[in-house]
């Protein structure tokens, strides 16, 4: 069995909203992760997908401490990680990294390059003493490609991609054993997205990485990933081996995000069924009864609306083995 370096058990983060100006009372709450499970394997990439909204971004913040959770917990190699602080949650910190989405915002414009990569050693400089600083900076920025020569340079002169090259090799500076890339390409031209890609899986083996690496874009996913897990309205409603996820999908909308993937084979292109979701997704501050899905999903039945699926193997697929039998919450799933 592998080696769980992160596991996350019902993970919750709710948002509360309030009316009154001087007597503020909370009549809701925006429920961006409603119960999140999963495990990250040592050496592994966990791909997780899902549309616009769906919590993904929030289980990233929480996963590095940026956000606190509302309820549960994230074991790092055992340890509860939401009950840290001090020295304890520092050290915990310099071991788990995060690479941004927007490689325009996530970089200080009055910094140099240098000064950008270099600032982990100033709140740990156990790492690197200030004489060798230099030295490790430009022997970061020769590591994600970049000439060590412009150490000195500022954000503005380099390009997309190139900035988020500086954003890893900042991340990458204290030499952690986790990065959470939150949807670290989507900003980038689909070249460039390609590049930064095939660096993230070059550095992952370079430097014994575990990465949990979120987008939306299934393709980009697919490329990475050992495993993949698919959230919908603040909830993974399936995981499983990528093989498991792309080829034999059980929840519908699994299904319905792959039938909209483009497929570069005309003639597969041709012969793949398109399923078109009804209506739009529910507000997370009013999330459906049951199933959240069963608003737009063609398989709802009665049960749906009063019954929460849980995430298993399905029972029709326990027996059987092989491919379809990963972890979906649905009644009823199926290839």
């Amino acid at each position: 069995m592998a080696e769980p370096i992160i596991e996350v058990t019902g993970l919750v983060k709710h948002y509360p909203l309030t009316q009154g100006i001087l007597f503020k009372k909370q009549v809701g709450a925006v429920k961006a992760v409603d119960g999140v499970d999963f495990t990250l394997n040592k050496g592994e990439t966990l791909g997780i997908v899902g549309e616009s909204g769906c919590g993904k971004s929030t289980v990233a913040k929480m996963l590095v401490n940026l956000e606190q959770p509302t309820a549960g917990s994230i074991k790092y190699k055992g340890e509860d990680i939401t009950k840290l602080s001090g020295r304890a949650l520092k050290s915990v910190r310099r071991n788990i990294q995060m690479v941004f989405q927007d490689p325009y915002t996530s970089l200080n414009p009055r910094m140099t390059v240098g000064d950008i990569i270099g600032e982990p050693y100033d709140i740990h400089p156990e790492v690197a003493p200030k004489g060798d600083r230099r030295r490790k900076v430009q022997d970061l920025l020769d590591v994600v490609g970049l000439n060590p020569e412009y150490i000195n340079r500022y954000p503005h002169q380099f390009s997309g991609g190139q900035r988020q090259r500086i954003g890893i090799a900042r991340g990458l500076a204290l030499r952690p054993e986790v990065i959470v890339a939150d949807e670290p390409v989507s900003a980038l031209d689909v070249s460039v997205q390609a590049q930064v890609i095939n660096l993230m899986d070059r550095l992952q083996n370079e430097f014994d990485l575990s990465y949990v690496f979120i987008a939306h874009d299934l393709s980009i996913v697919r490329h990475i990933s050992d495993r993949v897990g698919v959230m919908y309205l603040g909830r993974i409603v399936e995981i499983g081996r990528d093989a498991e996820i792309y080829d034999h999908p059980t929840h519908p909308y699994t299904q319905a995000l792959l039938s909209a993937a483009p497929v570069p084979d005309p003639e597969a292109r041709e012969h793949r069924e398109r399923i078109i979701l009804a209506g739009d997704v529910p507000s997370p501050t009013n999330i459906p009864s049951g199933c959240r899905f069963r608003t737009r999903c063609w398989k709802a039945q009665e049960r749906c609306a009063t019954d929460v699926p849980v995430l298993a193997v399905p029972a029709g697929f326990r027996d059987t083995g092989g491919a379809a039998a990963h972890d979906s919450a649905c009644f009823f799933a199926e290839e």
